[in-house]
C-alpha cells in the first residue's frame, strides 16, 4: 500500500503539472493572439518543431508513469519469499480463514449482528472473528470461493483479489503496525454482499505464535454466528 500511495503522489504530481502548464497556455494564448493584437490571423497552418514537441513531450510522460507502473504491478503481483501461508475461503456470506503451516488451524468468521455490537465496533465492519496474522511477516494469501465471485479487498493493506470457484488466486501482505484493520467483499456476490466484511487482527510475532499454539488443538473452531443473508 505504501507504494501505491507514492505512484499515487507521482501520478497527483504529474496531472497537476500538466493542468497548470496548459492553463497558462491557454491564457498566454488568449492575450496575445486576441483579435485586438493581431485584427489579422496568421496564415501559418505547419510547424515543424511545435509538432514534435507535442507528439513527443506526451509521449515522454506516457513513458515516465509506465515504467512505476509497471514495476509496481510485478512487485504486487510476484510473493517474495513468504514465511506463512493464510487461506483464504468466501462462502455466501461469510469468511474462512485457514492455517496450514499452524497444524491445519482453521474458524469462519461472521459479521457482528448491529445488536451485539459492543462499544468501539464498527457496525458493518466488525466481525466475530478476525483473521489473526503476525506483524513484520510476508505473508501468502490464497485465495478461493465456495460458491459464487466474491472480492477479497483490504484497502489499508493494499489487498484486492477476486475470489472464484474451483481457482486458487495469490496475493500477499506484510503488516509493519500491529492493529485491527477492516475490508469488505468487493463483488457483487448477492443479497448479503453488505454483510461480510473482512477484519484482520496484527498483532507481535510472539503474541501470534502463543495465540496459534493456543487454539491449534481445535481442527476447526466453530463460530456463534450462522450464515445469514443480512
Amino acid at each position: 500500500m505504501e507504494r501505491i500511495i507514492d505512484l499515487n503522489s507521482l501520478l497527483t504530481a504529474i496531472i497537476v503539472s500538466i493542468t497548470i502548464l496548459v492553463l497558462m497556455l491557454i491564457l498566454f494564448a488568449v492575450w496575445r493572439f486576441g483579435a485586438a493584437r493581431n485584427p489579422v490571423p496568421s496564415n501559418i497552418t505547419h510547424n515543424t518543431l511545435l509538432e514534435v514537441l507535442w507528439t513527443v513531450t506526451p509521449a515522454v510522460i506516457l513513458l515516465i508513469i509506465a515504467v512505476p507502473s509497471f514495476r509496481l504491478l510485478y512487485y504486487m503481483d510476484r510473493t517474495p519469499e513468504a514465511e506463512m501461508t493464510l487461506k483464504v475461503t468466501s462462502h455466501q456470506w461469510y469468511w474462512s480463514y485457514e492455517y496450514p503451516d499452524q497444524g491445519g488451524l482453521a474458524f469462519d468468521s461472521f459479521i457482528v449482528p448491529d445488536g451485539e455490537l459492543k462499544p468501539g465496533q464498527p457496525r458493518l465492519l466488525a466481525v466475530d472473528r478476525p483473521a489473526v496474522l503476525p506483524v513484520g511477516t510476508t505473508i501468502r494469501v490464497v485465495v478461493t470461493s465456495s460458491d459464487v465471485l466474491h472480492g477479497f479487498a483490504v484497502p489499508a493493506l493494499g489487498v484486492k483479489i477476486d475470489t472464484v470457484p474451483g481457482r486458487l488466486n495469490e496475493a500477499w501482505i506484510r503488516i509493519d503496525k500491529p492493529g485491527l484493520y477492516y475490508g469488505q467483499c468487493s463483488e457483487l456476490c448477492g443479497i448479503g454482499h453488505a454483510f461480510m466484511p473482512i477484519g484482520i487482527k496484527a498483532v507481535p510475532r510472539d503474541e501470534f505464535t502463543a495465540w496459534a499454539t493456543r487454539m491449534g488443538s481445535k481442527a476447526r473452531v466453530p463460530s456463534r454466528h450462522s450464515p445469514r443473508p443480512g
